[in-house]
């Protein structure tokens, strides 16, 4: 596993070592002394997601607050994602700026999301398998978000607008103004 990117301050995008001959391929999807010894990450995992949704499908912008705060480490296991994180950590130079990556099951890329940030993912082929790892369980009195499309954000979710499909939760989530920031 490699650093291939740190696009926004504590935020990265890693590549595995994969090794493959006539049988196929393998690599190590995850190592926690790896990734520690990479991010300097205080985070440790307790919680693994899957999320199968299909095309035209954008899942958040999510995000939990307080001590239930939730640092994930994402991938596209089946099919392909363009997904997305914005800093919402009131002090960052990178404050209300986001970075968006295409994870596939071909890239095989892995991108770290820490407290702080929301997230979310939008679905680019007929059907994705979404995995996260995440540092904290799942608060619903700790359940936050924000709209999939604030101009100020200028998000290019890579799809057609009108082809969108949100679920009725993040079809209200309130405009980034209106929420409490980190």
């Amino acid at each position: 596993m490699k650093i291939i990117s740190e696009p926004l301050p504590g935020i990265f995008l890693l590549e595995p070592t994969i090794f493959e001959d006539s049988r196929g391929l393998f690599f190590e999807k995850f190592n926690a002394e790896k990734f520690k010894e990479l991010t300097a990450s205080p985070y440790d995992f307790v919680q693994d997601n899957v999320s199968v949704s299909r095309k035209n499908v954008v899942r958040g912008l999510h995000f939990q607050t307080g001590n239930m705060a939730q640092g994930k480490l994402v991938s596209c296991v089946r099919g392909a994602v363009w997904d997305v994180a914005v800093d919402l950590r009131q002090n960052s130079p990178t404050f209300k700026k986001h970075f968006g990556v295409k994870l596939s099951e071909e890239n095989r890329l892995q991108f770290f999301i820490p407290r702080g940030f929301a997230h979310g993912f939008a679905v680019l082929s007929e059907e994705a398998e979404f995995h996260y790892k995440c540092d904290n369980y799942f608060s619903k009195e700790h359940d936050g978000g924000i709209y999939y499309k604030i101009p100020e954000l200028n998000i290019d979710w890579q799809l057609e607008e009108k082809n969108i499909i949100l679920s009725e939760k993040d079809q209200n989530l309130p405009n980034i103004d209106s929420i409490t920031y980190f």
